[in-house]
């Protein structure tokens, strides 16, 4: 049920893969708390997303980006240059959508999480974003430049919240700390799905492989570490990260979903020894926030990933492995379970909250028109 003396909040995550809409749940649920109204712009899954969690939040369709990613490692760079274009033409088509839907949305902020093209000059906009210096995988003259292109894209937007904290001991290393911050910037903490989410301790000491990302990439993962898994000696539990059929050879060692989400994932991360997973940042605020030690793959072509896991590798809180080097029995002999993770970060999770109160004031004051 809304409420009709709160400010209505549009926010928008973009859709390559779940995690910037995961993200964005400690932001709605801060929200509504606080006795907002929110309203998600999303595709399909992210709508279906949404709406398992949630039963009086408002959707409406926004097509995302529908961005791929190259089934071949080398060509990976290549194809996400190639999608330069079309992710244009999609900021272009999320402004006129924008446009056309403002009087009906009645909106008093916008936060869009990587989305382009959702800010207008009659109402105030955020956006999210990690990745303030672009890694674009072909040296520092190319990074450069796409920074500089990124910040005027920043730049139309009121402010800019980046979910790491600020000094050197930070989770995302050059990606959220360049050397120069565009304007207007705010570090908000880290923001984690499973903030609030109730479960008893567990500890089972399986090994989690927990899959998820763009096609054909996930696929491609999923077939190697399912041939491996089956011949792993000790205790699996194996989420394929997609609704699909569950394989017939299943072996007895080896537990099977095709998905899980909410508390059960929580559950089934907090009971692991060791997860071997993507190198999504959502995904690695989670894994800090239940303090589990987890083995890198980053997506083929994906440079964020890239410079993630090897980021996190150097700094020891986690271990980096190549989709085509990965070798789950030598690498987990070789683990050595990293605590103190949640030490380092414990108290960073509710960051948001006084920049979110704070944000919510400065709209009260434009809505009212004592904002100059």
């Amino acid at each position: 049920m809304s409420n009709k003396t709160g400010m209505r909040i549009l926010v928008a995550p973009l859709d390559w893969g779940l995690g910037h809409t995961t993200r964005c749940l400690p932001l709605m649920n801060t929200l509504k708390a606080l006795g907002h109204n929110v309203i998600v712009a999303c595709n399909q899954w992210q709508r279906s997303f949404i709406e398992n969690i949630y039963t009086d939040i408002e959707t409406i369709h926004l097509e995302g980006y529908n961005v791929t990613y190259s089934a071949h490692d080398s060509l990976g760079k290549i194809s996400m240059i190639g999608s330069v274009p079309a992710v244009c033409n999609a900021i272009k088509r999320e402004q006129k959508w924008l446009a056309d839907h403002l009087k009906h949305l009645n909106i008093d902020g916008i936060i869009s999480d990587n989305r382009y093209g959702l800010h207008h000059h009659g109402v105030p906009s955020v956006i999210i974003t990690h990745q303030l210096e672009v890694q674009t995988g072909m040296g520092k003259g190319s990074d450069r430049l796409v920074q500089k292109l990124h910040y005027k894209y920043l730049a139309q937007f009121d402010e800019v919240w980046t979910p790491d904290v600020a000094g050197d001991i930070n989770l995302a290393g050059r990606l959220s700390h360049p050397a120069h911050l565009p304007a207007h910037h705010r570090y908000i903490g880290l923001l984690s799905q499973f903030q609030g989410v109730s479960i008893k301790p567990n500890w089972d000491g399986y090994l989690l492989i927990l899959l998820s990302g763009p096609e054909p990439q996930r696929s491609i993962l999923e077939k190697i570490l399912w041939r491996q898994v089956k011949e792993y000696k000790g205790k699996v539990v194996f989420v394929a990260g997609k609704e699909q059929k569950m394989p017939d050879d299943i072996p007895a060692h080896v537990t099977y979903h095709s998905r899980l989400g909410g508390p059960d994932l929580a559950h089934v991360i907090q009971g692991a020894a060791l997860v071997v997973c993507r190198s999504g940042y959502s995904t690695i605020m989670d894994l800090m926030l239940l303090n589990r030690g987890a083995i890198l793959i980053p997506t083929p072509g994906q440079t964020e990933q890239l410079y993630l896991a090897q980021h996190l590798s150097e700094s020891r809180l986690f271990m980096a492995a190549t989709q085509k080097n990965i070798d789950i029995n030598k690498m987990v002999a070789g683990f050595k379970r990293i605590n103190g993770h949640q030490a380092l970060f414990a108290d960073r999770y509710a960051d948001h909250v006084p920049v979110l109160e704070e944000w919510i004031h400065k709209l009260q004051g434009h809505r009212s028109g004592t904002e100059k």
